[in-house]
Order: C-alpha cells, then sequence, then structure tokens
C-alpha cells in the first residue's frame, strides 16, 4: 500500500488560506458576518480552556463557518478517549500548527562548544465537541 506523501504544515495553511481568499472568503475578516455564525463570536480554546493564538485563531474560525459549527472548545483524538468519548466516524480534524525551537549543542574537533536555536513548525489535529459524542 503506498502511503500520501506528507505535506508539510507551512504548505498546509498556505493553500487553506488561498482556498478561502479563491472563495472570496478573507480568513482575517470578522467572521460574524458570515450566516451561520450568528451566536456570539469567542477565541478558539483547547481542552483545557487556553485560547488558540496567531494564525490558529484564523483557521479555526474558518474551519468553525466551513462547518457550522457553534462551540469554540476543541480537542485532539487523545484528549477525547481520555475524556471516554469518541470522535464520531467520519468526522475530519481541523489543523493547529505549533511552531517552537530546540537548542542543537555542536562540539568541533578543538573541543568548542556552540549552541545553535532551530526553528521548526509542527502540525496536528483537532476536532471541535460538536464531532465528538
Amino acid at each position: 500500500m503506498k502511503s500520501e506523501p506528507k505535506i508539510d504544515v507551512y504548505t498546509r495553511v498556505a493553500d487553506k488560506i488561498v482556498a478561502d481568499l479563491e472563495q472570496g472568503v478573507r480568513p482575517w475578516a470578522k467572521p460574524w458576518k458570515a450566516d451561520n455564525a450568528t451566536a456570539r463570536i469567542t477565541l478558539p480554546v483547547r481542552a483545557n480552556g487556553i485560547p488558540y493564538r496567531g494564525i490558529n485563531v484564523l483557521l479555526l474560525w474558518s474551519e468553525a463557518l466551513e462547518k457550522g459549527h457553534r462551540s469554540n472548545r476543541l480537542m485532539t483524538f487523545k484528549q477525547a478517549i481520555e475524556l471516554g468519548a469518541n470522535v464520531r466516524k467520519g468526522e475530519h480534524g481541523s489543523l493547529v500548527e505549533y511552531a517552537n525551537t530546540v537548542t542543537k549543542i555542536d562540539a568541533n574537533d578543538d573541543g568548542e562548544v556552540t549552541e545553535h536555536d532551530i526553528a521548526f513548525m509542527n502540525g496536528y489535529l483537532v476536532f471541535n465537541v460538536e464531532q465528538i459524542g
């Protein structure tokens, strides 16, 4: 069985924004102008209540409007399982990006140690609580 090539997070984020723009959606615009956003608009939050930040807010607002979700709470598949729940069959998660740095320590032949910070971005999927049963 052939596995699909892994698409990096940068590409997925850019593709989502471009797709929204091609449909006439400005992902940075106020989302409460949409017909299905009649409830109070709040920041998307993790299962622990901490709000998402940065591009994740725009991506998750866009996904919520597209899918008609009214709840702003999201969690991973693993978090749903830990709560004794399941993600409903056929549901698709929303991409969330995570950026950070790691410090790489190198030593040359003379024993000199140098540190280099390496930035990275990773992504994972979250599900709106309305997708969990």
